[in-house]
């Protein structure tokens, strides 16, 4: 038998923003846009912190180095 599962603390709308130091219009409209990956519980829109970590990495813009 394996143990119980553990499940991530989901972030709400407001710790997000704070979180990204955005805000709480913002993240609505990053939704809205389907540009940030969000969970629908209910009527109620949450986001998993590993993947808002891999959103912000994939959406991170390389260092370019000019000599």
């Amino acid at each position: 038998m394996t143990g119980p599962v553990v499940l991530p603390k989901l972030l709400s709308m407001d710790e997000l923003a704070e979180r990204l130091g955005v805000t709480h219009r913002r993240v609505r409209r990053l939704v809205a846009e389907r540009k940030l990956p969000f969970l629908k519980v209910g009527r109620f829109i949450r986001f998993d912190p590993a993947a808002i970590a891999a959103w912000l990495d994939s959406s991170r813009v390389p260092v370019v180095v000019t000599e």
